[in-house]
């Protein structure tokens, strides 16, 4: 790719000059033509380095590839201690919280191309608190290992075991345990999942997948996070955790499940449907209220806008839009507040989060979680549901099913199945 050589060649150039042997931060930042189909994705997944980290706005308008590490961050507050230090630049720090908040990873990228509709560039990130010298010199060598190339071919997987976690009737003893909890008045809502283990005779290729789904699961967040040549955590999900623009902050509450449908005027017969189902519209309206509730200490104002139906490829949500303006711009605050929603976790949080600790038969780790990045200016994070982990020959599949009185647990393992064959059909033919 043409660009892609250029860009690196002139960054290369600037990291020729002479830097002190003292602390600090650089930056180096070239225009990146977007004229010759280079694709960020397959261009990370070719890459011998890592942490990659691609991340792509739901609308399309904003686009990130994150390649290597400059400095790395064990939570947002470190990194937002980072950037007020650097005030005057528009400095990007990617990453992953965990559903659990047991493991984070943020990091200052060493490469990062990024897109802003149109435009796009490519910077290179000095950081050190010791010497920008060795840096400098550790940025050089870094550039030089880079390869112009793209690589994104999905390969024919054999399939060798196939393991639900729950099973089927695992999964209804769940429910009833559920219910049974409920009507107990123990919480009003708590959202379980299901993990499935796929494990084939070679191991899938993360970044060629997640290509896949973004070429198939249209109107969603794509995230893909690869920490090493084994590791792996990608997806393709319709819901915004929250998006900060200086003071402004938009969030959602995307709750309430149908399938989805080819044929337009059976989708729409379903979506009336959704839009006047009592057990579905509850369940959002939880969503909506525990939010609003949340954020009212740290909002000047708050609105919430009418309903409305979100189509997807397998399947169709309820969505209602939370628009509020803060007091001031804190992202760690807007990370506590919101995550996990109800949407993913449950009401009272703290009671259904106990309930999916002691009960479901597998660790979500970075499932329902969130990805996005965080700078001074703006912030913007995704919850990581339609989501997959890679680790060796294993590809691990997520799916959830927001559980409240008269929740039937034959309903709820349909609705987990049409979420995961988001995925799951992109390894084997509908």
């Amino acid at each position: 790719m043409l660009s892609v050589s250029v860009a690196l060649k002139s960054l290369a150039d600037s990291l020729s000059d002479d830097f002190p042997a003292s602390p600090g931060t650089r930056i180096f930042e070239v225009s990146f033509p977007l004229n010759d189909g280079f694709d960020p994705l397959c261009w990370l997944n070719a890459q011998p380095v890592w942490p990659q980290f691609w991340w792509q706005q739901r609308s399309g308008c904003q686009e990130i590839a994150a390649l290597g590490t400059a400095v790395s961050f064990l939570s947002i507050a470190d990194a937002e201690r980072f950037l007020s230090r650097h005030a005057a630049d528009d400095i990007r720090i990617c990453g992953l919280n965990s559903f659990d908040f047991r493991q984070t990873t943020f990091f200052l990228p060493r490469l990062e191309w990024r897109r802003e509709g149109g435009v796009a560039t490519l910077r290179v990130n000095l950081s050190s608190e010791t010497s920008l010298k060795d840096d400098a010199h550790a940025a050089r060598a870094f550039l030089a290992t880079l390869t112009p190339h793209g690589v994104c071919n999905a390969l024919a997987l054999e399939l060798i075991s196939e393991i639900h976690r729950p099973g089927e009737a695992g999964w209804r003893g769940l429910i009833e345990q559920a219910t049974r909890a409920i009507a107990d008045g123990e919480f009003d809502k708590v959202v379980l999942a299901r993990a499935t283990d796929l494990t084939f005779a070679t191991p899938p290729d993360a970044g060629a997948l997640m290509a896949a789904s973004r070429r198939v699961n249209l109107h969603c967040y794509h995230f893909f996070m690869a920490f090493d040549a084994q590791q792996a955590f990608f997806g393709s999900s319709p819901e915004r955790l929250w998006r900060r623009r200086g003071l402004e902050l938009e969030t959602e509450a995307l709750a309430g499940t149908v399938a989805s449908h080819p044929d337009p005027v059976q989708a729409q017969h379903f979506a009336d449907w959704l839009m006047h189902d009592d057990k579905n519209q509850r369940e959002n309206r939880l969503v909506v209220d525990d939010i609003c509730e949340r954020l009212q200490e740290y909002v000047d104002a708050l609105d919430i806008l009418p309903a409305e139906t979100v189509s997807l490829r397998k399947v169709q949500h309820l969505r209602r839009v939370i628009q509020a303006k803060l007091k001031e711009a804190d992202d760690e605050r807007c990370l506590k507040q919101l995550q996990p929603t109800a949407a993913v976790a449950g009401l009272p949080r703290n009671k259904a989060f106990d309930f999916i600790d002691a009960f479901e038969p597998f660790t979500r780790e970075w499932y329902a979680g969130s990805a996005g990045y965080l700078s001074r200016q703006q912030s913007e994070f995704c919850v990581m549901l339609r989501s997959a982990k890679v680790s060796g020959n294993t590809l691990r599949l997520y799916a959830g099913a927001g559980i409240v009185a008269g929740s039937q647990a034959e309903s709820e393992w349909q609705e987990i199945e049409n979420k995961a064959a988001g995925l799951r059909s992109l390894l084997f033919s509908e």
